[in-house]
């Protein structure tokens, strides 16, 4: 990829299919002779597995919504020094599931935190690495909670709190059609890879 790497994102609500379409693509593109580096967020690194732990199986009493935001935050400045910028610097391809606008659907739109906050909170870890491709894959909040699989606090939200994620989601992607793309993931597995695989591919000058 020479000199500088490039990141994409896989973002969506719960049950939508990103870490399956992650997968698949993360092969199609080493099939291709790309360096690729999987991810995730939380739980990118050691440190952020174990936040991955506090924020979906904390036994207690659920987080206040800024200190789980602050948690986030944490992962990502972790995540970024240990995994993204270092691959990027290399020139690898990095795939994750869930980066920023995460964040701000989940805990600014959902959890009704002062939006401008959270946004200015992830720029200041960010430090301006940005994905530049982002894949919503995108579905009814009813289907994707019953594809769903897993018991952490967030898949026991109520469907409104869903619908609040997946109307930023959307509106992210409206606001920056030139680094969103929106995937209709209801569609067959083998079709939404297709789709998916097309967009990075054009992304990365591969096609």
């Amino acid at each position: 990829m020479g000199e500088t790497g490039c990141l994409i994102a896989f973002e969506g609500g719960e049950g939508a299919g990103k870490s399956t379409q992650l997968q698949a693509t993360a092969a199609a593109l080493r099939q291709r002779g790309v360096t690729v580096v999987e991810t995730r967020e939380p739980g990118g690194t050691a440190l952020g597995a174990e936040l991955r732990r506090l924020l979906m199986h904390w036994p207690g009493s659920p987080p206040a919504a800024i200190t789980e935001l602050l948690l986030y935050l944490a992962d990502r400045a972790q995540h970024l020094a240990e995994v993204i910028r270092p691959a990027l610097a290399r020139g690898d391809v990095v795939l994750t599931d869930r980066f920023s606008a995460s964040t701000i659907a989940y805990q600014g739109f959902a959890r009704q935190l002062d939006v401008e906050t959270v946004v200015r909170l992830d720029a200041s870890v960010r430090q301006g690495i940005t994905p530049t491709l982002t894949l919503l894959l995108d579905c009814p909040v009813s289907v994707g909670l019953r594809r769903a699989r897993g018991d952490d606090r967030f898949h026991r939200e109520d469907e409104e709190f869903h619908a609040r994620v997946r109307a930023a989601f959307l509106r992210f992607a409206d606001e920056a059609p030139e680094r969103y793309r929106v995937i209709d993931a209801t569609c067959p597995a083998d079709a939404v890879q297709a789709q998916v695989l097309a967009t990075v591919l054009r992304c990365l000058n591969l096609q």
